[in-house]
């Protein structure tokens, strides 16, 4: 293991960021090629039909074939391993399977609609769910949004459906028929299908990582005192484009009365300040101090420098550069230990984890795990310290792993994007010191970019020479 780097404060000037940056679509040779590797995984695991779960807020692995989320409603799509898709949707998702990425056929599933929506129906929910193909099934698969991975229950038992659905779908097979949990054929972080990205993937999701980071950006050097949580929030909803995580503009203690969002409180010199958003394919978040130099801070934190911030950027630098198509998620895992003992700096969630429609899809970045970091995967710094009394440090961003075929071929197709890989790069390398391996493609604007002092725009955290 290489030396820790020596950390810094530094004139280091802001990241570019791109502005009106069009959005890459999905290809139909993606669609295709998505619903192969689907029918592929089922049928090494003996699957006769998936059954994918989706509402609103869990809805990727529906979308990855369908291209669209149930708004409103709960939705199922029953795919069979002769390809045959069926849509099972309520009342106001009905007109979307006309526009659907897969053909398909669809079964009018008004349970699945809004309260005292009309419910007129000429069968049972079982009965309607036979008529999607399940009748003659012995090994159904069950795809909801969540990975079991439990160590003292039969995770293939667990099913996170609403129980309406899951008890219609026991009465509508037959008593041999074995139901079994089957999110992991979209997002086992060994072998789920959704994670590892295609280039068009790449070039789609990167859209929405260069945007969080350019409005991140942009409400960093808003903050000033005497504005407003929600002045400031403003600034993180861009281009009409529907956030993933709710959005944080936080300023002084969080939570306060339980609220969770930008509110009318004024912003104080002195303040702890948070700030996140995230779209598809990237989450960018920061947390610092609202003040122009330590001289401000109040005197029981008058070393958060050294105390919080520079150990966590060591942290994040290491990550960084440890960050290669071949490592291990232990390795990552293990290497944050040591930089940043979890006993001392009290973090308990994955340090990285995979990304994609999704801010948190799975992780392969766990003690111990033998999964290797392979070409395609997206993936977000996310390693979250704690120390009673101070405020945190963040820098959450997204990078892509691609190896060098992977690597030319965006470079090939999607030339615009690749001059923004290739200066954001330039950026981390030159001006924060940090080495990046070939096979790191930053999608964010702001990977390694932490402000300690908001009131200063001047100087960040970098390596020193």
């Amino acid at each position: 293991m290489t030396e820790p780097r020596r950390i810094v404060v530094k004139n280091i000037p802001q990241p570019d960021c791109w502005l009106d940056v069009p959005s890459v679509p999905l290809t139909d040779a993606t669609l295709k090629k998505r619903k192969a590797r689907v029918l592929a995984r089922m049928a090494q695991l003996s699957l006769e039909t998936l059954i994918v779960y989706a509402d609103k807020e869990h809805g990727a692995n529906f979308e990855y074939l369908t291209g669209f989320i149930p708004r409103f409603e709960e939705a199922l799509l029953v795919l069979h391993r002769d390809g045959e898709a069926v849509l099972v949707l309520g009342n106001e998702n009905l007109k979307l399977a006309a526009h659907a990425r897969l053909e398909n056929r669809v079964v009018h599933a008004p349970w699945f609609s809004l309260p005292n929506q009309p419910m007129t129906n000429a069968a049972s929910l079982p009965d309607t769910l036979r008529l999607a193909g399940l009748a003659d099934k012995k090994r159904i698969g069950v795809a909801g949004w969540k990975l079991f991975t439990s160590e003292y229950d039969d995770n293939t038992q667990l099913f996170d459906l609403p129980s309406f659905i899951v008890d219609s779908l026991r009465a509508a097979v037959t008593p041999d028929c074995v139901l079994i949990n089957a999110t992991g054929v979209f997002i086992s972080p060994a072998n789920g299908v959704r994670v590892i990205n295609t280039a068009n993937e790449l070039a789609h999701y990167e859209y929405g990582a260069n945007l969080a980071s350019t409005a991140i950006l942009q409400a960093l050097n808003a903050i000033e005192p005497g504005k407003t949580e929600k002045q400031i929030g403003a600034l993180l909803a861009a281009e009409g484009q529907a956030n993933n995580v709710i959005m944080i503009a936080a300023t002084g203690e969080r939570f306060a009365s339980a609220n969770l969002y930008p509110s009318d409180k004024v912003i104080q010199r002195g303040d702890k300040f948070s700030l996140t958003t995230s779209y598809k394919g990237g989450l960018s978040s920061r947390a610092a101090y609202v003040v122009a130099n330590e001289t401000e801070l109040n005197p029981a934190v008058a070393d958060y420098l050294d105390v919080v911030a520079i150990p966590y950027y060591r942290a994040v630098v290491g990550w960084l550069e440890r960050m290669r198509v071949g490592v291990t998620g232990g390795e990552i895992y293990q290497l944050i230990e040591n930089l940043l003992p979890k006993s001392e700096y009290h973090w308990h969630l994955n340090p990285g984890h995979l990304v994609a429609d999704e801010e948190w899809m799975c992780s392969p970045i766990m003690a111990d795990s033998a999964i290797p970091l392979a070409s395609g995967m997206l993936l977000q710094i996310d390693i979250i310290p704690s120390r009673a009394g101070y405020a945190g440090a963040s820098i959450e961003d997204t990078v892509a792993l691609a190896d060098t075929a992977l690597r030319a071929e965006l470079a090939r197709d999607y030339p615009a994007m690749w001059t923004r890989i290739i200066a954001r790069r330039d950026y981390i390398q030159r001006y924060l010191g940090i080495r990046l391996s070939e096979d790191v493609l930053p999608l964010s604007n702001t990977v390694g970019y932490l402000r300690p002092w908001l009131l200063d725009q001047t100087l960040a955290l970098g390596c020193a020479e």
